[in-house]
């Protein structure tokens, strides 16, 4: 069935917050913000934009933070330039977006991919942070290494096999297709598949991927988003692969707070735990029960309450 690409304008949903466009890194970055004081940047995951920090924006703004949530390279109503997917220009993303705003430092909190990114930021560019929150997000090298360790292992606890998506994205064009068929219904399938049995039974779940469809058939979104995942497999057998694992192995350089779904099927739990290796002994593990892939939408009133607990605490 044929679809119909989405005006990119469409997800300057209207709220308590304020669309603007920033420049930094290059590109032209599309962000909602509200609040004042200390800046707290989101990074959305695969398949999302800016939306998906709706209740985290409003909360922590009432708490007396700046908040910003950002559609990332490649999304919702961003440049979605030819290149520049790789990790390394995405942290420059997230650092140039901190000194764009007017900011030496932010906290900064990532879901999914936004979380690998909030990981890599902190590696990269550590004078830019103040802290990280990785949401469904274990660290990159965990990660990897967990895909690699599982690989052979029946269910549960494979890695490789929950996280599959990785290796169908690819392949040239069809990858593309998939995603945005019948009116990219692809989207609510795989995020069915990885949230909490409860969140993805009610409307509010059939509600967010009504966004998130819409989103994903802005022009150029799903090529883009799954250069990401290309990126992410391809850059394993050349240098640029080795010189990324190299300078983010080591202690994460700055406080680092870490949410999980126990449900979570597509990052794992037990790859969560296993991002301790990179970690000292003050950074916090949260695994939330009956939750899945998505504890700031399936449970946003704990999850802002754990990250408010948390930058007070610092």
């Amino acid at each position: 069935m044929a679809t119909t690409p989405t005006d990119p304008s469409t997800v300057r949903v209207d709220g308590p917050w304020a669309h603007r466009d920033v420049h930094a890194n290059g590109i032209r970055l599309h962000v909602a913000e509200t609040g004042n004081g200390p800046l707290v940047l989101f990074l959305h995951g695969f398949g999302q934009f800016w939306w998906t920090w709706r209740h985290q924006l409003t909360a922590l703004s009432d708490a007396g933070y700046r908040a910003v949530a950002v559609d990332l390279r490649g999304y919702g109503d961003s440049d979605k330039p030819p290149r520049g997917y790789d990790a390394w220009t995405l942290a420059g993303d997230a650092g140039g977006l901190v000194k764009a705003l007017g900011e030496r430092k932010a906290h900064i909190v990532g879901h999914g991919w936004g979380g690998l990114l909030a990981w890599t930021v902190a590696a990269i560019h550590p004078r830019l942070v103040h802290s990280i929150a990785a949401v469904s997000a274990p660290h990159p090298l965990a990660l990897r290494r967990e895909i690699r360790r599982t690989s052979l292992r029946r269910r549960p606890n494979n890695q490789a096999r929950a996280i599959g998506t990785l290796f169908r994205g690819q392949l040239p064009i069809a990858p593309e297709r998939w995603l945005t068929r019948d009116d990219a219904v692809t989207v609510e399938h795989l995020m069915r598949q990885w949230a909490g049995r409860g969140w993805a039974a009610g409307t509010d779940f059939l509600a967010a991927t009504e966004r998130y469809r819409q989103a994903m058939l802005v022009q150029g979104v799903a090529h883009c988003s799954l250069e990401y995942y290309r990126w992410a497999v391809r850059s394993q057998i050349r240098s640029e692969g080795r010189k990324f694992s190299e300078a983010l192995d080591r202690t994460t350089p700055v406080p680092a707070l870490r949410l999980h779904g126990e449900q979570d099927t597509l990052m794992l739990p037990a790859t969560a735990k296993a991002s301790s290796q990179w970690l000292d002994e003050k950074a916090p593990l949260h695994m939330l029960t009956g939750v899945g892939h998505y504890p700031h939408e399936e449970a946003p009133d704990v999850t802002n309450q754990i990250l408010l607990d948390w930058l007070t605490g610092l």
